[in-house]
């Protein structure tokens, strides 16, 4: 990596790092490939992330670290280059029963190009969270890796305490908060709840978590005006786009396979000379 390219890396992290303001929340894009990623940035979205559940689907593959830490790091070397916004990679819990296996993973997508990383507590192959003390270890352990890099990387802690309803829901948020509180002092800069919706519930994370809060856009989560008021920094997409677009090849599908029809497949969408022209960017 050129000086040049280090001092671009920095001001991508600068400006990414910049958008996480309490009650100002930026969207975050998730995109699964370079030109899902373009097609976000176009759009206007401010910074994109990896997904991984897009990533493992666009090589048939299902979520929860089927790919490897060379799949993902390959994807963000190219989405990086492609793009002028902040781009964010979901490391999922790290690739690794270890600490240190965190800090490689983190090293290498920072290298290839990341300016962020989001990092799950669950234990690497399996459903359930970590122990907090464990989980805590391995924030720590990625902040010291993105610190080793000379990039000013924003690390999002994710607790999955509300997306996999660990316990009675009564006590999730402070359950949720109990672990927040610890990641933050373990060096995490943003904190991530997939799950919480519940507007008694964002109030009480975005208040007591001691960091930007970032949520999951799901059906029952409120407009983001509403987030707004809140005191949520950002939202992000998950898998969904990636789903989405899965559905409407589906819904093409089903329309030629029906009527015989190609409505779906030719109305609103982008043209050859828009998709070779988007790509033309890389």
């Amino acid at each position: 990596m050129s000086s040049a390219a280090d001092a671009g890396q920095r001001t991508r992290a600068e400006r990414f790092r910049a958008l996480h303001r309490p009650g100002a929340p930026f969207v975050l894009g998730n995109a699964w490939d370079v030109a899902s990623a373009l097609v976000l940035e176009e759009a206007g979205f401010e910074a994109v992330g990896t997904s991984s559940a897009g990533l493992a689907a666009s090589l048939g593959l299902l979520d929860a670290e089927a790919v490897t830490l060379q799949d993902l790091v390959e994807v963000v070397a190219r989405i990086s280059r492609a793009l002028e916004v902040p781009l964010s990679a979901h490391v999922e819990s790290g690739f690794g029963p270890l600490p240190s296996d965190v800090a490689t993973c983190v090293e290498q997508v920072l290298r290839a190009g990341a300016v962020g990383v989001n990092l799950e507590d669950v234990r690497p192959g399996s459903a359930e969270l970590l122990p907090l003390e464990a989980a805590a270890e391995r924030i720590a352990a990625a902040r010291a890796a993105a610190g080793g890099t000379g990039i000013p990387a924003v690390i999002n802690a994710r607790t999955d305490v509300f997306w996999r309803k660990v316990g009675p829901e009564e006590e999730r948020v402070e359950e949720a908060l109990r672990r927040l509180r610890a990641y933050v002092q373990a060096g995490a800069d943003s904190v991530f709840v997939p799950g919480a919706h519940k507007r008694t519930d964002i109030a009480q994370l975005t208040a007591r978590a001691g960091a930007p809060l970032n949520l999951l856009a799901t059906r029952d989560l409120p407009p983001l005006s509403e987030l707004a008021r809140l005191g949520v920094a950002r939202l992000s997409l998950g898998s969904a786009p990636m789903r989405a677009a899965l559905t409407t090849l589906r819904r093409v599908a089903e329309e030629l396979r029906g009527p015989g029809t190609y409505k779906t497949l030719t109305e609103d969408v982008l043209s050859y000379p828009e998709q070779q022209a988007l790509l033309a960017k890389d």
